[in-house]
């Protein structure tokens, strides 16, 4: 089974400093920690608001980080423009409401194919690894492919937010759809509400090589500091595959 990779996600070290204002706690500062402790990537979420990960943060980003950038953007001309300039390794697009808190399900590929496509032509014309946020469906799954999109990253939020039979019955249909998106060429990604608690079902899944984990290990930061949050993560994403 190939090694699982993990993704974290700084979104909220950016939002406990804009609750305030200045410079501190830097997100820059907390994605080079988060590289030192074994992380293989780093994603930030530059919304349309800028409620939490601003332009400078990318920029810096961008210039200081030696592991790969995996920029979230909205479906925008705007949020384009700033991914051709920043050049981020990977950009995975997202839906995004602007009164959410969180996002809050996939993107409808389906519905939206026709506005997406210019979208994903352009960033994959410059180099940068597309993936679509998406729910574990296979309408959606063969509509990323079509649209040219490499990667999907599956939504596992309503799984997270899940107990008993329901969860089970979820956490199977992820596994159905990692495996049919597999099938179809496409590397599949997952992400969303997972905890020391709930992650190994999900790391055990085969066909998943990388997880994408944020606002529990930035929460979770605050009581072991950051390092031993990422690596008692990994540990446990290791003993999944194991």
């Amino acid at each position: 089974m190939k090694s699982l990779r993990l993704g974290v996600n700084i979104d909220h070290v950016a939002t406990v400093r804009n609750a305030r204002g200045g410079a501190t706690p830097d997100p820059i500062r907390a994605a080079l920690i988060a590289q030192a402790a074994g992380a293989d990537g780093i994603t930030a979420h530059l919304r349309e608001d800028r409620r939490h990960i601003s332009d400078e943060d990318i920029a810096r980003l961008s210039r200081d980080l030696e592991i790969p950038l995996n920029l979230e953007m909205a479906a925008t001309e705007e949020m384009l423009a700033i991914a051709l300039k920043a050049r981020p390794h990977a950009a995975c697009i997202v839906p995004e409401k602007r009164e959410e808190r969180t996002t809050e399900g996939g993107i409808d590929v389906v519905g939206h194919f026709a506005r997406l496509k210019p979208i994903v032509s352009a960033l994959g014309g410059a180099g940068i690894r597309v993936s679509m946020f998406i729910e574990p469906d296979r309408k959606q799954l063969d509509a990323s492919r079509e649209l040219g999109a490499p990667v999907v990253e599956l939504h596992t939020g309503a799984y997270a937010n899940a107990s008993g039979a329901a969860q089970d019955a979820l956490l199977k249909h992820i596994r159905n759809a990692a495996e049919f998106g597999a099938d179809l060429g496409l590397e599949i990604h997952a992400g969303h509400g997972l905890t020391y608690e709930n992650v190994k079902p999900v790391a055990a899944i085969p066909h998943i090589r990388e997880l994408n984990i944020g606002h529990f290990l930035i929460g979770e930061a605050i009581f072991i500091g950051l390092t031993d949050s990422i690596q008692k993560m990994r540990r446990l994403m290791d003993d999944a595959r194991t």
